[in-house]
């Protein structure tokens, strides 16, 4: 199962909520606002950080150009759309709701 997560999680606990209860080496995938969560240098750092040992964690480069963000955490995997394809061929898409 892929999960894609597109709420920013300084509004939201949607990816909070994702990463509590997703199984381990769930891909997880963050687009739109979601993308957020991938910032360097944000407050939400250190948990990526630790969920990044659990779980593989893409983010949409389209969706970080759109948003301003340069730079992104380490071992956070960008991915371009042919990315999304590739992810959502091998893994059922469940949107975190």
């Amino acid at each position: 199962m892929l999960f894609t997560v597109n709420k920013s999680p300084f509004l939201f606990g949607h990816l909070d909520s994702c990463l509590q209860y997703a199984i381990k080496d769930t891909p997880i995938l963050l687009i739109e606002d979601g993308v957020y969560a991938a910032s360097k240098g944000t407050s939400y750092e250190k948990k990526l950080k630790e969920a990044l040992g659990k779980f593989e964690i893409y983010a949409l480069g389209p969706d970080l150009k759109a948003r301003g963000i340069a730079s992104v955490i380490d071992g956070v995997k960008i991915v371009d759309y042919a990315g999304f394809v590739d992810l959502a061929e091998k893994h059922n898409v469940a949107p975190w709701i």
